[in-house]
């Protein structure tokens, strides 16, 4: 695993709540956008704007990347049926009823910033829902299972790219829980939400700017950049400019995992 995934897969699971997630009135994702709608302040889409000195031949490559709230079950085998239970311990392992969560991730590579400044590129992120059992087996027999089931998630991320003057852009990525749920209990809303939800954007050609402490003549321009609900900065090598990261917390550019240090 590369440094810039590292530092992403780490902030991926900073950002989540879990395990107070059903108490947490302020959760890090995006909600389904019916419910969203009714629920003043909670948030259905997130939406990055930064800078990239870059040739309009040059291209991009975008990642979005969230955690997906799975619910796992736990039963006693009783005969030939299965009784649900709160936990069950087998050959010494504890199985405990409640919430986990599963790594998504949608991508598309080689976006030419000319095409996006023509046409914004639209990218689905859809989840099916399903379900799984894994049997706890000891030495007699089938002990009880781990039952997980998920929810079908639907959403889309938007890139489109502004040229400003020569060799800059202003690239725009907005990601949006599109996931058509009626319902009205926080509890079912947050296994259809996009948790701890980020970007990652990377270009070869092209360097990004720092929006947190851009070149002078750049200032006026970064701070026009509009972020909802997301803070971009760049990742990799102290110096490197190819990267990056849009995720629901402040941070700074170049940020280092603490065993790195």
């Amino acid at each position: 695993m590369d440094t810039v995934r590292q530092i992403a897969q780490a902030v991926l699971y900073e950002c989540r709540p879990y395990p107070r997630l059903l108490d947490d009135q302020h959760l890090r994702g995006l909600h389904p956008e019916p419910y969203a709608r009714g629920q003043a302040g909670l948030p259905w889409l997130m939406q990055t704007q930064c800078l990239v000195e870059a040739a309009p031949s040059d291209t991009v490559d975008v990642h979005v990347r969230f955690l997906h709230l799975v619910s796992r079950e736990v039963a006693r085998a009783r005969g030939s049926e299965l009784e649900p239970v709160a936990e069950l311990t087998v050959d010494g392992t504890r199985h405990v009823a409640g919430l986990e969560a599963r790594e998504r991730e949608a991508a598309v590579s080689g976006l030419a910033l000319a095409d996006l400044a023509g046409d914004a590129y639209t990218m689905r992120v859809d989840v099916p829902g399903d379900q799984e059992a894994v049997w706890l087996i000891d030495a007699r027999g089938r002990a009880g299972a781990v039952l997980r089931c998920w929810e079908t998630l639907h959403g889309q991320a938007e890139v489109r790219a502004e040229p400003l003057r020569d060799r800059l852009f202003r690239l725009t990525v907005t990601v949006a829980n599109t996931t058509s749920w009626q319902g009205e209990e926080r509890s079912e809303a947050v296994k259809r939400a996009f948790v701890s939800a980020q970007s990652v954007v990377r270009t070869r050609g092209g360097r990004f700017v720092s929006l947190l402490n851009p070149p002078a003549e750049l200032r006026p321009l970064a701070e026009g950049c509009r972020n909802i609900g997301t803070w971009p900065v760049l990742v990799g090598e102290v110096g490197e400019r190819h990267t990056m990261l849009s995720a629901p917390i402040i941070l700074r550019d170049h940020p280092r995992l603490s065993h790195t240090r």
